[in-house]
């Protein structure tokens, strides 16, 4: 089987956007690929306020990757820091790598801009770090997105360079292009939890109705006797995953106000309560099973060494340091 990469930063509880952009999809591609999912921890050092709850968000995230069907004995879970090999190859890289690729990456540019206070070295090496994650492993496909294309082409010119100089030693990693839908939270951006705008997959059924009836609908009916735009509605294309056999009922009624928006956020919270259940049970079944979390990391680490030694070995052949 190929062997798939892909990296998630700790963010802790999950919400519907990772769900459908993400975790759906690492779940699919386990069953017929070799697949690595690293919590990448050291990336989020480059954001200090992240580190304050770095433990915890590891933990809850990874309760939502099994609650959700990522099974540790189809795939390998584990964290970034746990292979500290990572950190090795991540220096010896960043000696192929010319400084004016990195500065010219638009989140490095981005992320200058939203942290001026905080432009560190961590920060312009991210992209040789994210190289490290993926060749350390041999990953052969990454899981993306096509915004994030030019990432990977940046992972895919480093081992170029790199392969160039010292002969060949790392597949150069394809793009498993992904169907990511924009999910947009309850203020119509795109949902996050740092807008607090976001439904949690954890949620509470209070939690998930109280935040679901908070969307904002269709901008363009401001009032329920008027025939709404289901096309331009965040509801209507939740439902789109939630309750796909009432799309046309749904836009039926919208659009000649038989049904209002009220009554449609109340029917959605309650599909998407209903098609979480299992997973909320099997969530509190597996917390309530002290060192689970721990223990499936560690054997994900365990098994990402083994690779990470053999592959850092036959580097520092190459480079002749050993």
């Amino acid at each position: 089987m190929a062997r798939v990469f892909s990296g998630a930063r700790p963010t802790g509880r999950q919400h519907l956007g990772n769900y459908l952009g993400a975790i759906q999809n690492y779940v699919k591609l386990q069953e017929e690929h070799d697949c690595f999912y690293c919590v990448v921890d050291i990336h989020a050092l480059t954001t200090l306020e992240e580190t304050r709850e770095l433990q915890g968000n590891i933990h809850e995230m990874v309760l939502d990757w099994l609650a959700a069907g990522m099974d540790p004995h189809k795939s390998t879970m584990f964290v970034q820091s746990h292979v500290p090999e990572v950190m090795e190859l991540y220096t010896l890289l960043s000696m192929v790598t010319p400084l004016g690729w990195l500065l010219r990456v638009p989140t490095f540019k981005e992320k200058a801009r939203q942290q001026p206070e905080n432009v560190n070295y961590g920060l312009v090496g991210y992209p040789v770090l994210m190289a490290s994650d993926i060749v350390l492993y041999k990953g052969e496909m990454v899981p993306v997105g096509e915004d994030q294309l030019p990432h990977l082409e940046l992972t895919r010119e480093i081992v170029r360079r790199f392969n160039s100089i010292f002969g060949p030693t790392f597949p150069e990693p394809k793009a498993l292009l992904t169907e990511t839908p924009l999910v947009l939270g309850t203020d119509r951006q795109k949902m996050s939890k740092s807008l607090n705008n976001h439904v949690e997959l954890a949620a509470t059924l209070e939690e998930t109705t109280e935040r679901v009836k908070r969307m904002i609908t269709d901008p363009d009916r401001p009032y329920r006797n008027q025939p709404g735009h289901p096309d331009n509605c965040n509801v209507y294309t939740l439902e789109h995953y939630f309750a796909p056999d009432h799309l046309e009922r749904v836009y039926k009624e919208c659009t000649t106000a038989t049904l209002g928006c009220v009554e449609n956020k109340t029917f959605l919270a309650a599909k998407i309560n209903g098609a979480l259940a299992p997973f909320r049970e099997r969530r509190r079944e597996l917390a309530s099973n002290n060192g689970f979390v721990r223990e499936v990391l560690g054997d994900g680490a365990s098994r990402a060494s083994d690779i990470a030694r053999e592959t850092l070995k036959e580097v520092k052949e190459r480079m002749n340091l050993q």
